[in-house]
């Protein structure tokens, strides 16, 4: 990461920043505390790390976030870059979005972007628009002052939520602006705790968190088992960044986890929804899978699928959700599309194919054992994690298609290759084909079948007919001993 020069806690890793207190004053607009108190929390005095030893440039800021960095700074308002965007840029590594902070309230965005739109129900943040780039703005927040002021996770801050704000009468108000110094204590790690000021080009560091980049440690400001009891969905968040930036979990920071594992049950299951998005599309799901389960949160998350996984062989999991989540990760990371009912498909194939079995055991058909397997184990995750029907759906789609992709005579090969769900079908088909789940002579055949022409495709067919049928299966037709029509009822 480049030669930094510093004070502070950076000497823990042999990084050295030199603060400018000028900077300091200038950016503050007050003298510098060696010392805030802020509730349990304290905001350590900040080091100014100037432009020449540092690695961001303005080149790597994408156009639109410094057009809006540079309109509020012009308008004589603060004007900083804050949180993943600023870490990642001091790792080097090319940043999803760009987040910007100020010291302009949201009204006063709003002014000076013809295209920005307030949104937030519990904390209002303005969104400017670029054509289909968003750029997102959020005014500083102050620390809660008492325990009916929940705060939110910094990506839940910064992601904003659909809709206006809410002003309906008990909404809660968590409007609360603050310094610059409340905002940066208030955030969750200390490497999410930096900022880029548009003005002099420096970054600004409160909470230690350049040292802990350099020293590759993800840390959580202020006490872990307050912060986590405030939000439990911030250890989701400890284990997601872990696995993201292949950081080690600080020892504190880690060794609450287990315990305050069970509070992640009262998490909404909409709120759980995108957090599992955002766990398993980032392209390190395998490595986040592990962590999770080693620190007793997957099971919060995906409880008949945890108890699945408790059957092993020689120590090795039956189920395909970590060749899954392998094939998920390099998907993401080819910048191929992903869709959440592929993933929720894996991740509960184990317990809807156990539950099934139980069903056929009982004398019921596969396809009604499917379809009760799948109601009763969709019912119970539902509980824990929401699946809007707009994924819920293709996954069940995904799993009855596993049967008929057994069934190939006649014209069935010929629907089942233009239902739209095949091509995820056979994918998941290949899955449970690497885990010896299902016959590596189907997968070879629909492989094949999808390569050759049409005439191929028949011959394929033929081939597999039941001998003097021709593929073909005869309709017998009732009758009816009064002479009456069928009865179709």
């Amino acid at each position: 990461m480049g030669a930094f020069e510093t004070g502070a806690r950076g000497a823990e890793s042999g990084v050295i920043i030199r603060a400018d207190r000028q900077s300091t004053n200038r950016l503050q607009g007050h003298p510098p505390l060696a010392l805030i108190r802020t509730g349990e929390r304290t905001i350590n005095e900040p080091v100014i790390i100037p432009r020449e030893q540092h690695i961001i440039t303005r080149a790597q800021i994408s156009e639109n976030a410094l057009k809006v960095l540079n309109r509020l700074k012009e308008a004589g308002y603060a004007s900083l870059l804050v949180g993943g965007c600023v870490r990642d840029l001091m790792l080097g590594r090319e940043p999803k979005d760009f987040d910007v902070v100020t010291d302009a309230r949201p009204e006063q965005i709003r002014k000076l972007f013809h295209s920005a739109r307030i949104i937030g129900r519990r904390f209002r943040l303005v969104h400017v628009r670029f054509g289909r780039d968003i750029i997102e703005v959020a005014t500083f927040r102050a620390i809660p002052r008492d325990i009916s002021e929940q705060p939110l996770t910094t990506e839940e801050e910064t992601e904003g939520e659909d809709g206006e704000q809410d002003s309906s009468p008990g909404a809660l108000d968590h409007n609360v602006f603050g310094s610059q110094e409340e905002d940066a204590v208030r955030r969750d790690f200390t490497v999410n705790a930096l900022y880029y000021d548009i003005h002099d080009f420096s970054v600004i560091d409160y909470a230690g968190g350049v040292a802990d980049l350099n020293a590759g440690i993800l840390r959580v400001i202020g006490d872990p088992d307050t912060r986590y009891r405030e939000d439990p969905v911030r250890m989701l968040r400890a284990v997601r960044f872990a696995a993201k930036l292949g950081f080690n979990l600080e020892e504190k920071t880690a060794a609450p986890i287990r315990d305050l594992a069970p509070l992640l049950a009262s998490v909404p299951p909409a709120r759980m929804f995108e957090e599992v998005l955002k766990l398993f599309h980032g392209g390190y799901a395998l490595e986040t899978y592990e962590l999770l389960r080693h620190f007793g949160l997957f099971q919060y998350l995906f409880p008949l699928t945890e108890k699945s996984l408790e059957h092993e062989e020689e120590g090795f999991p039956v189920t395909l959700v970590p060749r899954a989540l392998a094939n998920t990760d390099a998907r993401v990371n080819d910048n191929k599309p992903v869709t959440p009912a592929f993933l929720f498909a894996a991740m509960l194939w184990e317990p809807v194919r156990e539950q099934m079995g139980e069903h056929i055991l009982r004398g019921m058909n596969s396809h009604d054992a499917m379809f009760r397997a799948a109601e009763h184990v969709l019912r119970e995750q539902l509980r824990h994690v929401t699946i809007p029907k707009r994924f819920s759906v293709p996954m069940r789609e995904i799993w009855s298609l596993q049967g008929r992709l057994e069934r190939r005579a006649g014209q069935q090969a010929f629907r089942l290759f233009e239902n739209k769900r095949f091509r995820a079908a056979y994918d998941f088909l290949l899955l449970r084909v690497e885990i010896g789940e299902a016959d590596q002579a189907l997968a070879d055949w629909w492989t094949r079948f999808q390569t050759v022409g049409e005439n191929d495709r028949r011959a394929m067919v033929t081939d597999i007919a039941p001998s003097g049928t021709g593929g073909k299966r005869r309709r017998r037709r009732r009758r009816s001993s009064s002479g009456q029509a069928p009865s179709h009822g």
